[in-house]
């Protein structure tokens, strides 16, 4: 049990927490392509993020004394986010704080999407035929993280030049 639910119940919100979080990231990188402030999708984007973050650290096999690879993501998404609310919240993505915003929170649904990549490896069956193991490995997981990698710089790029929603 965990905080009332079973495991298998809990991990289900976890997972749709995610997924929260990911289409509304999704929504504020594409707002900030075209240079529109997305104000409630950007407070639930940032807002879920946190929760998947903070749920995913109660999930029992992180549960352990060994700090995993999972547990640096989730500290990483934790200090992204923080840097990412202070340059939009308090700062009012003045000067450098709107390139500092773009980067932290685009990075912080990049290792979202990461992770979503990685989970998708491992539940559904027809990928993890062709990338075994725990963590999948192989060239096609590789080939499918690198286009993933790729495409989040090139967004970011483009973000950082284009995100200037005081002058749209």
């Amino acid at each position: 049990m965990i905080l009332g639910m079973s495991t298998a119940t809990f991990v289900l919100v976890h997972v749709a927490i995610s997924l929260i979080a990911i289409i509304a990231g999704l929504i504020v990188m594409f707002g900030m392509l075209s240079s529109k402030r997305q104000g409630g999708f950007t407070a639930i984007f940032v807002i879920f993020t946190i929760l998947t973050s903070a749920t995913g650290f109660v999930i029992p096999p992180l549960l352990t004394e060994k700090f995993l690879p999972s547990h640096l993501f989730g500290v990483l998404s934790f200090i992204l986010l923080a840097l990412a609310c202070a340059a939009l919240y308090v700062m009012k993505l003045s000067g450098w704080w709107r390139g500092l915003y773009v980067i932290t929170a685009l990075i912080s649904l990049y290792l979202n999407v990461f992770v979503l990549v990685t989970q998708s490896f491992l539940k559904i069956p027809a990928l993890a035929v062709i990338a075994p193991g725990n963590p999948p490995s192989g060239p096609v997981f590789a080939v499918v993280q690198g286009i993933t990698l790729v495409f989040f710089v090139v967004i970011i790029i483009g973000a950082w030049r284009r995100f200037r929603p005081g002058q749209a």
